[in-house]
């Protein structure tokens, strides 16, 4: 046994003595053999696995092939859970704790004799969680994310996960479609272990790591149940080994280069608005200058290529077999609108990793002489009266008529006071009215949830109206599609301007000019503001009452205001 070989491990099993023992003696417990304490890099595999998270079922088969890799490259790995979020279960948010699961995954890589981590995800929230966590304690860290499900099938037609449910939603209420033909969809659309297939917030931010170069390259699309998707894992193995060698770590990779290329990367595949508030977050813990206006202006100059659900036909299997995200990378470098030296897990920069990347489909991935979506048709950034921190808005999943819009407020305090009179046929509402949903951010909700998107009024459905401007300081699905104001900062539950809109007042909404205006006078809104009042605290203890008293803003990212920056991987003191 080596006493030092320059590890943080060797602290622990290289020691001497009866601390030495302890730590040995214990993992010998599991049937090692006393070979894997000879000084070999040791490897923590952190996995979000659960039954309660559905998207991250499959993980411990995942964790085998990385385990396989480990141990290929001399290195001796150790599989340890961390939480999973599923968006799909979890209430009121998956958005609530990914923060914890932040901190917990950055505390345990952290406290554990690890050397270098690879990263376990899935669903939504997996992802930037565990990503923020190896950002803060910055050893060598390789992203492996579940990949997603095969696309649905239904009456002949591929439907995607999250997308078809807000459709089918629409459906059932207009009378287009029977309770039963619903309860037959709900098997047809998620038919296999993995995420989302269509560009929702999993797909988006497995491409937002392959982007940012955490990830290898083509790991964001292979479908969970594709044997490549397991070959990815076993060679993320390997890397991660060399990562430790070399002492590449996350600070070195994530630059201000790579989050360029990430925000432009995200505005050729049509990915969710969550990239934004996710990547903010991620920013803020490795200290990279990274602003809301940022995501407007990289993205101006950037056409949609992707012809994804929800801003087009096809789903992840055809991206995947189109060319994957390298494809897409490739147009973008060969356009100059890629840092092609940022460096990556691989150890190569952007560029040299998709140098060779083929399209296979240009129905699929479209090149920039012929895009999708023309340049500037990717996420906005919105400022105005109504919204002096920002708010944000899928320009490619909205429709072009709503863009330049001025419409009456109809105002509701939660999703669940709107949805109580949204069949009502007296509702004063039609197509030119602006459904304003508050109290849904960070602290209003708490935490943030995917609730903007509400289903338009039923009797407006039942006239064929099929979208109108809602505006919310929540979030939506990146699944999800309409003219939605997103993020809207700083929150009515904070005493935003949003709090301080009535039912009648006039919005202005001029997408073009990136301008979100309320048309009440200055002095008007200072005489509601005196008699505004703050919303009670949601809890009196535990992790939700910690949440609400230092959660930061949508443009901030939503991280907790301690867990901002890192505390690196110093080896804490003995424990015996």
């Amino acid at each position: 046994m080596k006493e030092n070989s320059g590890l943080r491990s060797a602290q622990w099993f290289g020691e001497t003595g009866r601390a030495g023992m302890i730590y040995r003696s214990w993992m010998r417990s599991q049937g090692f053999t006393p070979e894997v304490f000879d000084g070999r890099p040791v490897i923590g595999i952190a996995t979000t696995w659960s039954e309660l998270a559905p998207c991250n079922v499959h993980l411990h088969r995942v964790a085998e092939s990385v385990k396989r890799g480990v141990w290929q490259a001399g290195g001796f790995p150790l599989e340890f859970p961390a939480m999973a979020l599923g968006e799909t279960l979890l209430r009121p948010t998956a958005m609530l704790y990914r923060n914890l699961l932040a901190m917990e995954a950055e505390e345990l890589i952290r406290a554990n004799p690890l050397d270098g981590v690879v990263l376990l995800s899935g669903c939504d929230k997996t992802t930037p969680g565990l990503l923020m966590a190896a950002a803060s304690v910055d050893l060598p860290a390789v992203m492996v994310t579940g990949g997603p499900m095969l696309n649905g099938k239904y009456r002949g037609t591929d439907v995607g996960s999250g997308t078809a449910v807000w459709r089918f939603e629409e459906d059932l209420l207009a009378g287009r479609m029977t309770q039963e033909e619903c309860a037959f969809a709900e098997g047809c659309m998620a038919r296999s272990n993995g995420h989302c297939m269509t560009m929702g917030t999993a797909s988006t931010m497995a491409s937002m790591a392959e982007a940012l170069g955490m990830q290898l390259p083509y790991s964001a699309t292979w479908p969970a149940v594709d044997a490549r998707r397991y070959e990815t894992a076993q060679r993320a193995g390997q890397v991660v080994v060399g990562l430790v060698r070399d002492e590449l770590r996350p600070s070195a990779i994530m630059t201000r280069a790579a989050f360029e290329n990430a925000i432009r990367v995200n505005a050729a595949i049509g990915g969710s608005t969550n990239a934004v508030i996710h990547l903010l977050a991620l920013a803020g813990r490795l200290g990279v200058p990274l602003s809301l206006d940022d995501f407007d202006v990289l993205a101006r100059d950037v056409p949609t290529l992707v012809n994804l659900q929800p801003s087009g036909q096809y789903l992840m299997e055809d991206f995947c077999y189109a060319g994957g995200l390298p494809a897409v990378m490739r147009e973008l470098d060969q356009a100059g609108l890629l840092h092609a030296d940022a460096i990556t897990v691989t150890g190569a920069g952007a560029g040299a990793n998709v140098a060779d990347a083929a399209c296979w489909n240009r129905e699929v991935i479209k090149s920039l002489a012929e895009p999708f979506l023309t340049a500037g048709t990717g996420t906005a950034v919105l400022r105005g009266n109504l919204a002096p921190d920002g708010a944000v808005i899928k320009q490619s999943a909205s429709s072009p008529h709503l863009l330049k819009h001025r419409g009456q407020a109809l105002v509701f305090d939660s999703p669940s006071a709107y949805y109580r009179v949204a069949d009502d046929p007296e509702l004063d509402v039609d197509e030119n009215t602006v459904l304003v949903i508050r109290y849904c951010g960070p602290r209003g909700y708490p935490g943030m949830p995917e609730v903007s998107n509400v289903a338009l009024p039923k009797k407006l459905l039942l006239r064929g109206v099929r979208d109108m401007v809602r505006i919310c300081d929540g979030r939506m699905s990146g699944t999800a599609y309409g003219t939605v104001v997103l993020h809207v900062a700083p929150e009515a539950a904070v005493g935003g301007p949003l709090a301080l809109v009535h039912t009648g007042d006039w919005i202005h909404l001029d997408v073009p000019a990136r301008s979100l205006t309320l048309e009440v006078t200055d002095e008007e809104m200072a005489s509601r503001r005196a008699g505004w009042q703050p919303p009670a605290p949601h809890a009196s203890r535990g992790w939700t009452r910690l949440y609400g008293e230092h959660v930061l803003q949508a443009d901030s990212g939503a991280d907790l205001d301690f867990l901002v920056g890192a505390s690196g991987h110093e080896v804490p003191r003995d424990s015996h």
